[in-house]
């Protein structure tokens, strides 16, 4: 069944106090994980969860655009109702999920955000994508090239890649959803 996004869930991000700007990226977040979801092979994955989990990622960014927006963001949607599943994608998106020791060294609450399911992995993933494919800081022709060149860009431009750790994971992320779409 392919899941599609519901005006009411936007309504949410409004009335939470998301800008424009930042419900225009988390729409776009939110298809691009459904895409990359459908190509894999939608019935194996939760395309709720994947759409969902794209659409309220940064709800955080209606209290703050600072590292802890993914914290912040998870008890809003808790607040709000939002599944666990969901919260979680909010709360471990940044950076891609990250280790223990790589909260703390950044202030963050002292836990482990490593990204265990595929669904989480994809939005992570359609996020990267879609900050390259309309940040405008990178030039690309379309979005298949900035699949084709995700490794060469994070490489090159360190707001993607962000630190070697980070990159790596990004990297990882990459060459596991490439890998299952070419097994489609």
């Amino acid at each position: 069944m392919q899941y599609k996004i519901l005006e009411p869930d936007i309504a949410l991000l409004r009335t939470a106090g998301v800008s424009e700007d930042d419900i225009t990226h988390s729409i776009k977040v939110s298809e691009k994980a459904l895409e990359l979801a459908h190509r894999i092979g939608g019935n194996r994955i939760d395309q709720e969860l994947v759409g969902r989990g794209g659409l309220f990622h940064d709800l955080g960014k209606a209290k703050t655009h600072e590292m802890e927006h993914g914290k912040v963001g998870a008890e809003l949607g808790r607040k709000i109702g939002l599944p666990d599943e969901i919260t979680a994608i909010m709360e471990k998106h940044i950076r891609g999920g990250l280790t223990e020791p790589e909260a703390r060294e950044l202030g963050l609450p002292v836990k482990d955000y490593t990204l265990r399911r595929l669904e989480e992995r994809i939005v992570i993933y359609a996020d990267r994508l879609v900050d390259i494919i309309h940040d405008g800081i990178v030039t690309i022709k379309n979005e298949a090239e900035a699949e084709a060149r995700f490794e060469e860009i994070l490489r090159t431009y360190p707001k993607y890649g962000k630190n070697e750790i980070t990159l790596n994971r990004y990297l990882g992320y990459h060459r596991e959803i490439q890998g299952l779409m070419k097994k489609r």
